[in-house]
């Protein structure tokens, strides 16, 4: 097939590239908008990612001009009309899972950074500073955490938590028996987060979950708690979230996402003015840690990805089954 990449990078072209199963592949640095959908007319099909903005209007534009198929090489599909494209008989595909370890594993580099200060050393020592003033942190062993969602990623999450001994405890409308196994303790959301030193999010963002967490969800949270999120962005609140960091409700904040991360994440602003208050507003913040939505970037989950959309894509083509269809 003759295939638009768009939203790609070096690494992506350089993934897609080695796991290309024989199609014709044209990448497009800029993301899929109203503006740039021209890109995409002559092509089979398109390759998005996750902050590429395919609505009900862009997919007709799509279909009229000649595209097929959709293949998201992410999980995430709520930037999508999908709707919209099973009307018009175009396929969405998706990548459900991909190395859920990285995205579990880059919480727990946000839980371990904010709670040691190791970003805040790291630069002390370089200005020759060895002081531990201001440096303390706690143990994790012993200390409960919360986890929002027991999907792939979160239960790879919780592994690495019984690794360290935390007490553990879970949220999630389909209870995982092999986690309850290992002593992970399921509740409704309340009970789950009552008393907890760490709430991780790691559920998919839909109509229920959107501001999961918000001004009364916060509440319950011990006061001075932490609050992961390596999910999606519009499951917290950001205007809430900050009045929490302000008042000290909530102790530390890591990100992985935000909210309106399409207009900042993974474009270089550094010789630029952000004009988004609340982002600003919260890396002001000293007990704030933001990534830029780097959770899934390992060699690992890059290859997965590549051969799964690959996968997919060979599926359509060869009238099979497709199994990681959205409907």
């Amino acid at each position: 097939m003759k295939i638009a990449v768009f939203s790609t990078y070096r690494y992506d072209e350089e993934f897609l590239n080695r796991f290309n199963t024989g199609h014709e592949l044209s990448f497009f640095t800029v993301a899929l908008t109203e503006e740039t959908v021209k890109l995409a007319e002559g092509f089979d099909a398109i390759c998005i990612f996750v902050n590429d903005r395919v609505g009900s209007d862009i997919i007709k534009t799509l279909h009229k001009g000649g595209v097929k198929l959709i293949v998201l090489r992410c999980a995430g599909f709520n930037n999508v009309a999908i709707e919209t494209a099973n009307e018009l008989d175009i396929p969405v595909l998706r990548v459900p899972a991909y190395s859920p370890e990285a995205v579990a594993e880059h919480a727990l580099a946000l839980i371990l950074t904010l709670n040691r200060k190791t970003h805040k050393a790291y630069n002390r020592v370089r200005e020759g500073n060895f002081s531990l003033e201001k440096l303390m942190g706690f143990n994790l062993h012993g200390h409960k955490v919360a986890v929002i969602g027991t999907g792939n990623i979160g239960k790879a999450f919780c592994k690495i938590l019984k690794g360290f001994g935390c007490l553990i405890s879970a949220y999630d409308p389909y209870p995982s028996i092999e986690l309850q196994e290992i002593g992970v303790k399921y509740g409704t959301l309340q009970e789950t987060l009552n008393g907890a030193d760490i709430v991780a999010l790691h559920c998919p963002l839909t109509e229920t979950t959107k501001h999961l967490i918000n001004e009364e969800t916060l509440k319950l949270f011990k006061e001075g708690a932490m609050l992961i999120n390596t999910s999606r962005g519009a499951l917290v609140d950001t205007k809430a979230v900050i009045e929490a960091l302000k008042t000290g409700q909530l102790g530390y904040l890591g990100l992985d996402v935000y909210e309106q991360e399409s207009a900042l994440f993974f474009h270089d602003h550094s010789e630029n003015v952000i004009l988004d208050d609340l982002i600003t507003r919260l890396i002001s913040f000293p007990n704030v840690l933001i990534t830029s939505h780097q959770g899934f970037f390992t060699k690992e989950a890059m290859e997965e990805i590549a051969q799964i959309t690959f996968k997919n894509v060979d599926a359509f083509v060869n009238g099979e089954e497709l199994v990681n269809r959205v409907k």
